[in-house]
């Protein structure tokens, strides 16, 4: 009986570690250029839900820091589809965060629902932030996936 409770417990475990796997994954992130270049680090992306289910709101965090405040500025983000631009947009730096942006780790988020005509596939999203003189501070980019929504509606 005992090893039947303990082979059950390793079953669960294995399963569980199985189900969470896809949550834990981490978005390799490659800059434009050498990272000396920039006044904004960037530490790491978090894509939510990872893959991206088009016609379904996604969410791009981004966590960052900086050694000086920045006081306006805008981001520019490209989306491409097989190596071709397919979408560009710009923001106010401001709209995503406070400003002025203190010195120190921030996270920018920016939250998007892809048309359900989207096609699935892998993407390349290259972010720009630049600041009120049309400085470069940061620029990355990162590959993410977009996928079909699912055929059970969740109620």
């Amino acid at each position: 009986m005992l090893v039947h409770l303990k082979l059950n417990f390793i079953v669960l475990c294995v399963f569980t570690l199985y189900l969470l796997l896809p949550f834990t994954q981490s978005t390799d992130v490659k800059y434009c250029g050498q990272t000396d270049e920039y006044a904004v680090k960037v530490q790491g992306v978090e894509i939510l839900p990872d893959p991206v289910v088009r016609g379904k709101p996604a969410t791009f965090n981004i966590s960052a820091s900086t050694g000086q405040a920045i006081s306006s500025g805008k981001v520019v983000i490209e989306v491409y589809y097989f190596g071709v631009r397919v979408h560009t947009e710009t923001h106010d730096l401001c709209e995503k965060l406070s400003c002025p942006v203190s010195a120190g780790n921030f996270v920018l988020s920016h939250t998007q629902t892809l048309p359900g005509i989207t096609p699935p596939g892998s993407y390349n999203l290259k972010m720009t932030i630049k600041d009120d003189h049309n400085q470069k501070l940061s620029c990355i980019s990162f590959n993410f996936k977009i996928v079909f929504g699912s055929l059970v509606s969740a109620s």
